[in-house]
């Protein structure tokens, strides 16, 4: 290596590491910056859970099937490897939540859960009269008071009660971070709806003023690419310095030495680093970073096992179809399904004409036993909840199961106050080391993607005030 370079070292090849370093190397190129950037992965391939199975003209995701769209990171970085004509909107259609063995369409309006509109919260049959009489102390109740946080079912609780909470408001957000909704951090998931609580008085009436109009053309809210997600994680590979991208490796330890850092990997080799991106899981950090003991909060934040299960079928052995996308389902259900996706329907180029793709998910916190069998059990399983809510005949022609082992972080109570702290430590003692990705400031695509970015604005920054500026590096080369 050039001594007259920085080295900036990104561990951690998901789309969180990915971003980190094609954006790093786009500005190093642009900027004729004196840096060299190297990325290292302990598995033999990038993306982490983005994995696309194309077969017998399915398009099957193991891990995430999309990105919000108004979200305009994850857009941005398909722009820039070339791939936005492969853009598709998913199709809209009725979502259904599964209740006590029934499924019942979501109430039109519902943001989240949080209805926006009067008529269809008091016609649905979701709740009963006494829980929507209970749903209306939200308009009477004072902002809650809080100093801190507290949980995502503590505060929709207060406000809408029980009932709403148990059969609509859980099912869906809980699906998002397969977690419990009485354990998760409501400042470090949703803090917009104690924002607006606090604003308006109301939750009801915040989410009507502050839910962004509809759109005249009907296009879904969810984006995704033709080509399937893990196209956008191999041009992105493609457009990396050749060299700087290493696979089947880990990071054993990390050590600050003089005004840098040194790297032990698991092949032997040691490297020197100016600066780091951690783009690691949460739970790996402890190890790498085992002289620093502020990192032993990490090992206690848990992480839920999951797995999707996709089966194709002709769309004729669907013999009792139902018009909708899709459904979650509540816990009050003697159900091991946590949600199902119409696939064919909300994104039909996943399928040939003809055919039928369902995904369906399992593992939630308390209930994880079930990603550890076997694929005939999983797949015996998923099809006898199936078989109480419509009729298929016959055996899938194609089975995909994706396990997805203590993979979904756990945001729970305290999480941002927990991160703040380890981050000032780092900045006292880790300086020009930083986090970034799903363990962290969001789960979804967008928000990993914005982490990427965010990284490489602090190393940059950080870069231009260290030891060894990047101006004075620069001149000693020029």
């Amino acid at each position: 290596m050039n001594d007259e370079k920085y080295t900036v070292v990104i561990i951690g090849g998901g789309i969180t590491g990915i971003t980190a370093a094609y954006y790093l190397q786009k500005a190093v190129k642009e900027r004729q910056l004196p840096i060299e950037c190297k990325l290292v992965e302990a598995t033999h391939r990038l993306g982490g859970k983005v994995q696309t199975v194309v077969r017998d003209g399915f398009v099957i995701e193991r891990g995430p099937d999309s990105f919000l769209a108004r979200k305009t990171s994850a857009f941005r970085l398909v722009r820039e490897v070339g791939l936005e004509n492969e853009i598709v909107h998913n199709a809209t259609g009725k979502s259904y939540i599964l209740v006590n063995g029934k499924l019942y369409p979501i109430p039109g309006g519902a943001i989240m859960g949080i209805p926006t509109q009067i008529g269809p919260f008091i016609t649905t049959r979701l709740f009963s009269p006494l829980g929507k009489l209970r749903a209306a102390f939200d308009f009477i109740l004072p902002p809650t008071k809080v100093e801190g946080d507290l949980s995502l079912g503590q505060f929709f609780r207060r406000r809408l009660g029980d009932e709403v909470v148990d059969n609509l408001i859980e099912p869906l957000l809980s699906g998002i971070y397969a977690g419990d909704i009485d354990q998760m951090s409501l400042m470090a998931t949703f803090p917009q709806f104690f924002q607006i609580e606090q604003k308006y008085g109301s939750l009801v009436l915040g989410a009507k003023r502050t839910a962004p109009k509809a759109q005249k053309e009907r296009k879904g809210a969810f984006q995704t690419l033709k080509t399937g997600l893990q196209s956008l994680v191999d041009e992105v590979e493609k457009r990396m310095e050749q060299g700087s991208v290493i696979k089947g490796v880990r990071v054993e330890r990390v050590w600050r030495e003089g005004t840098g850092y040194r790297l032990r990997l698991s092949n032997g080799d040691i490297w020197k680093a100016d600066s780091i991106i951690v783009a690691a899981p949460h739970s790996s950090v402890p190890a790498m970073f085992a002289d620093y003991p502020f990192f032993e909060p990490f090992q206690s934040i848990p992480s839920t096992s999951v797995a999707t299960v996709a089966l194709a079928f002709p769309e004729s052995a669907i013999e009792q179809d139902i018009d909708g996308t899709g459904f979650v389902v509540s816990r009050r259900n003697d159900y091991t399904i946590t949600a199902c996706t119409w696939t064919h329907k909300k994104w039909p180029h996943t399928a040939p004409d003809g055919k039928a793709l369902l995904r369906c998910y399992v593992g939630r916190p308390g209930d994880e036993e079930i990603v550890e069998q076997s694929d005939d059990e999983i797949v015996r399983v998923v099809m006898d909840d199936l078989s109480k809510i419509m009729r298929i005949s016959g055996r899938p022609e194609l089975i995909a199961i994706s396990r997805w082992k203590e993979a979904m972080p756990q945001y729970t109570v305290g999480h941002k106050e927990r991160l703040a702290k380890i981050k000032t430590h780092m900045d006292a003692e880790l300086p020009g080391v930083f986090l970034a990705g799903s363990s962290y400031e969001g789960l979804g695509l967008p928000d990993c993607i914005d982490q990427g970015e965010n990284a490489v604005k602090k190393v940059l920054d950080y870069l231009q005030t260290a030891p060894r500026k990047l101006a004075e590096v620069n001149s000693k080369m020029s």
